[in-house]
């Protein structure tokens, strides 16, 4: 898939390890053969515009809105019609990594959520699950990951994130997306309308 990719795309790893290459390369060649998909264009003519934090759009897309994430041999897109995006995909951390990060960053009962699991590897999927729930919910506002450490975004899927703080204006929703193997995934929408996740699963070929 290198021919799709832009000078841009070639250039973030060029020198890197011939791993990090070809995950790179898959999941941005897939990235612009869905999104080109649904745009009805090339995928060698989408080009990029990149808002404040590098948060990266197609460019010329009318209303279509991106985000994508990739961990291990999972990778998740997901495209909406005319409100910001964001989506995030872990792969499940080390529970006393995950005890540590949330007791220092996290919300008080958020980290008392993820530390009252007697079970390893439990706190380490509730942990993973907040996570992703954070990083989708930067992405959509197009922030940065401290500005989102104060919010709340435990609870239930879906979430309704009233107040996003120094993240931006405006409630968001939250939804957790199931994704296949050791992994989490979330998705996040601004506006206070609900999220309908339609998802699918793509192979690359």
């Amino acid at each position: 898939m290198s021919h799709l990719l832009d000078p841009v795309e070639c250039a973030r790893v060029a020198g890197a390890d011939p791993e990090l290459r070809e995950r790179f390369t898959v999941v941005r060649g897939a990235v612009r053969r869905l999104v080109a998909e649904r745009l009805g264009v090339r995928p060698a003519e989408l080009g990029w515009r990149y808002g404040r934090h590098g948060k990266p759009e197609p460019a010329g897309a009318g209303p279509l809105r991106v985000s994508w994430s990739a961990s291990g041999a999972c990778a998740v897109l997901a495209l909406a019609e005319g409100r910001p995006v964001g989506v995030d995909v872990e792969g499940l951390h080390d529970a006393r990594t995950a005890e540590r990060v949330a007791a220092r960053w996290f919300p008080p009962e958020e980290a008392r959520f993820v530390a009252e699991c007697a079970e390893p590897a439990e706190r380490a999927a509730r942990f993973t699950v907040l996570w992703c729930r954070r990083e989708a919910c930067v992405k959509a506002y197009g922030g940065r990951l401290t500005q989102s450490f104060g919010v709340p975004v435990a609870g239930p899927s879906p979430v309704a994130v009233a107040d996003p703080g120094g993240l931006g204006a405006g409630p968001a929703r939250l939804c957790d997306v199931p994704v296949p193997g050791p992994f989490r995934a979330a998705v996040a929408a601004l506006g206070d309308s609900p999220v309908h996740v339609n998802s699918q699963v793509w192979t690359a070929n």
